[in-house]
C-alpha cells in the first residue's frame, strides 16, 4: 500500500487529504471502505455518525466498481478523499486502470431489473452525493468521484 496525498480543486481554504493505492481485489474494496471510515473518524465524524456511514457506503460501491469494472491484471486502484473544512464538504475519488470503460453520465442512469443482482451501486451514488462524475487526466486512468456534504459530528 502507498499512502500519498492529493491535491484539491473547487474548494478555498485549508483542506486534509488522504490517499492509498490498493489492489484492485475484493480485499482492496473491502480495505478501501474501512480506511475511509477509519479516516474521517480521525477528522471529526465518528464511525457511527450518519455521514461517516454515508461516505463509506459510497466508497465500497466506487471501489466495487473499480474492482469489477476498472481492474487490469496486475494494476491498483487508487482511493483519494479530500476534506474541505470551510463547507465541510468531502470529496471522494477512486482512479481504476480501465479509462475506457466509463459508466453512464450523471442524471441518465436506468433502474436495473428487479430481478437482477447488481446494477444499482451508481443509482445510490447519484442519490446520496451532491454532485458525482468521471474525468481523465491521463490515458491510462480514470476517476469516479462525488462530492458528500458532512453535517455535523
Amino acid at each position: 500500500m502507498n499512502v500519498d496525498t492529493a491535491p484539491t480543486t473547487g474548494h478555498l481554504g485549508p483542506a486534509r487529504h488522504f490517499g492509498i493505492r490498493l489492489s484492485a481485489t475484493a480485499r482492496g474494496a473491502r480495505l478501501a471502505r474501512h480506511m475511509s471510515a477509519g479516516q474521517l473518524a480521525s477528522w471529526g465524524w465518528p464511525y457511527d455518525s450518519e455521514a461517516n456511514r454515508t461516505a463509506a457506503l459510497l466508497v465500497a460501491e466506487l471501489a466495487t466498481n473499480a474492482v469489477m469494472h476498472g481492474r487490469v491484471p496486475g494494476r491498483d486502484f487508487g482511493l483519494r478523499l479530500t476534506l474541505c473544512p470551510e463547507d465541510a464538504t468531502l470529496r471522494i475519488e477512486l482512479t481504476d486502470a480501465r479509462p475506457d470503460v466509463r459508466p453512464p453520465a450523471p442524471g441518465t442512469l436506468q433502474a436495473a431489473a428487479s430481478d437482477t443482482e447488481s446494477g444499482r451501486g451508481l443509482l445510490l451514488v447519484e442519490a446520496l452525493a451532491s454532485h458525482w462524475g468521471t474525468t481523465g487526466a491521463d490515458p491510462y486512468t480514470k476517476t469516479v468521484w462525488c462530492e458528500l456534504p458532512l453535517r455535523s459530528a
